[in-house]
């Protein structure tokens, strides 16, 4: 019996186990799927999570029942390779014949002294948790200063603002221009949006420290109550301490046919690749589509393409709190209530097909 072993329960490995259950795994393969929590999360939505206007309920989703597929609880310590082999951090081991790493990101600093220490995140559902009870527990007129203007600290902002009217919130972006790799309008809507809803977007802006209380702007000090850190991210350190070469953000670079260029039996889906595109939920579903043809191939002994389609992405969708929203979608700008309504659509589709 081939043992295919999937870290992480995140979008990538989601649409593995969509496509291979209920049916359409072979008689001969089992699966385990490793992941810190017993349900799918949401990531998308962590943002909403974190500034109280969705329930940890909300943004869950049961993992597939099948006879065949064994969930494992634990985090991840080291991906031994040689020995084909992983080793979680109870120091009790899994092995496996092949295996698909969707470990996700963490925050990346940036070597910005004390950001580490003095920020919060919603790169995970227990940070994102403790983003919210600091948040939902700061005294009306604080301020909160979000780092990273990006579609993460985007989200947050204006849902924050929609959750509490009361608190001062203060955008800081490193670009000229909200949204720089998108259309003028794009950016001008959602510029307008901050600017009606009283949230300070800090164009030019570059956060060289972090202290309690206060973020230093180049050399102006500005002080903050709580800062939500959402201006970067990279691999987990136990993909970055994977076997192999790194692009510069320290994802794995892979072979056309998602594994280790010398290691056919590992790959790596999601936010730990390395691919021409910003990493999305959309872009760990289709490169997860691409896994799951590969490795059928592979039990069967069929040859594989000379080369892998492109990946082709539909576009992206960003919210303004519940009601309005911003799309970019076969070149088009998309804005208002329809932009909205396509999202939460997008989402709802989503837990109808996986929950």
């Amino acid at each position: 019996m081939k043992h295919l072993v999937l870290l992480g329960g995140g979008y990538g490995n989601m649409r593995v186990l969509l496509r291979l259950l209920p049916d359409k795994l072979p008689e001969d393969v089992k699966i385990t799927l490793i992941d810190r929590t017993p349900y799918h999360c949401l990531k998308t939505e962590y943002y909403a999570l974190a500034a109280g206007t969705a329930s940890d309920q909300e943004i869950r989703v049961s993992f597939p029942e099948h006879e065949r597929l064994d969930l494992k609880y634990g985090s991840v310590a080291e991906i031994d390779t040689e020995n084909k082999r992983v080793i979680l951090e109870d120091n009790s081991e899994v092995e496996y014949d092949d295996l698909v790493v969707g470990l996700g990101c963490e925050d990346k600093y940036h070597n910005v002294p004390g950001a580490d220490e003095h920020t919060y995140s919603i790169q995970s559902i227990q940070r994102s948790r403790a983003t919210y009870e600091r948040l939902s527990n700061l005294p009306s007129g604080s301020v909160v200063g979000v780092v990273g203007a990006g579609l993460s600290g985007i989200e947050l902002a204006s849902e924050l603002r929609e959750s509490r009217e009361d608190l001062k919130i203060k955008l800081f972006d490193r670009g000229e221009r909200i949204l720089p790799a998108f259309p003028q309008r794009l950016s001008n809507y959602v510029q307008k949006w901050f600017d009606a809803n009283n949230v300070e977007v800090v164009s030019s802006s570059n956060i060289t420290k972090v202290e309690p209380h206060m973020l230093y702007n180049h050399e102006e000090q500005i002080p903050v109550d709580v800062c939500v850190w959402t201006a970067g991210i990279q691999p987990v350190k136990v993909v970055r301490d994977l076997p192999g070469e790194k692009d510069s953000s320290n994802r794995v670079v892979l072979s056309q046919y998602h594994n280790l260029p010398d290691d056919e039996h590992v790959y790596v889906v999601g936010d730990c690749a390395s691919l021409p595109f910003a990493p999305s939920a959309q872009l760990a579903e289709e490169q997860a589509e691409q896994i799951v043809k590969v490795l059928i191939a592979r039990w069967k002994n069929e040859d594989l393409p000379e080369q892998m389609p492109k990946i082709k992405l539909k576009g992206f969708m960003g919210s303004l709190g519940k009601k309005q929203g911003f799309a970019y979608l076969a070149d088009r700008t998309v804005t208002g209530r329809i932009a909205r309504l396509l999202k939460s659509g997008v989402l709802w589709m989503y837990k109808y097909h996986n929950g």
